[in-house]
């Protein structure tokens, strides 16, 4: 079937590896690129493939969507658009896809379509849970402070880029909600009490009262 082959397609497995030492020549040994598609190799994609038809004609890899999509959410780039570019220009990104573009139709139909709510708060789960077990981060402080979210154990910083805008306020909000269900799912399923953290919230923001002052101010200024 079209979707066993996706897996094996995007990690190159069973397969002789593509040879991208043009781009990784320019590309930092340390560029999180790297560490995004290894930690993606462990993750269950069965729920987004199972979401994806084997009939009619062949779309783009569905993990490669995503894996583009969070590599440009780590960066601070959120427009279709600028993807769309970036897929064209900039080395990470075209190392990502393998050389493919995908234009911006072929990502609303992903987003749309495929990579349903339900399906991304699962992946992202898996995905922060792979990090702590890597130590790229810790979920005992995992902080939003309106400016970067920094992922401490291994000292990147993934900056917002651009100031805050008329937006953020809402996007603070889906934060705010998603944090929410995720310690909620994390005492359900006691993992408190499994690493001995009590009754400790695992994902915080801080600091969202005094964002949310600055929003209004900023949308204040003529």
């Amino acid at each position: 079937m079209l979707t066993v082959n996706y897996y094996n397609d995007f990690f190159e497995i069973g397969q002789q590896k593509i040879n991208f030492s043009f781009y990784e020549l320019s590309l930092p040994d340390d560029d999180p690129v790297y560490t995004l598609k290894k930690v993606m190799e462990d993750l269950d994609f069965s729920g987004l493939l199972a979401n994806c038809s084997d009939k009619g004609r062949t779309g783009y890899n569905p993990i490669m969507m995503y894996a583009v999509i969070t590599y440009a959410n780590m960066r601070g780039i959120r427009s279709i658009d600028r993807i769309v570019d970036l897929c064209e220009r900039d080395i990470a990104f075209i190392w990502l896809t393998q050389g493919r573009k995908p234009k911006r139709d072929a990502f609303y139909d992903f987003k749309g379509k495929k990579l349903t709510s339900d399906i991304l708060d699962d992946l992202n789960y898996q995905f922060m849970r792979r990090l702590k077990k890597e130590g790229f981060v810790t979920l005992k402080e995992l902080f939003i402070d309106g400016t970067k979210i920094e992922a401490n154990a291994n000292r990147y910083t993934f900056v917002w880029r651009g100031s805050i805008n008329y937006h953020l306020a809402g996007l603070l909000d889906s934060i705010d909600k998603l944090y929410s269900d995720y310690n909620s799912f994390l005492q359900d399923n006691s993992f408190g009490e499994k690493y001995e953290l009590g009754n400790a919230q695992m994902f915080v923001i801080d600091g969202i009262d005094k964002v949310r002052d600055v929003i209004e101010k900023n949308r204040k200024r003529k």
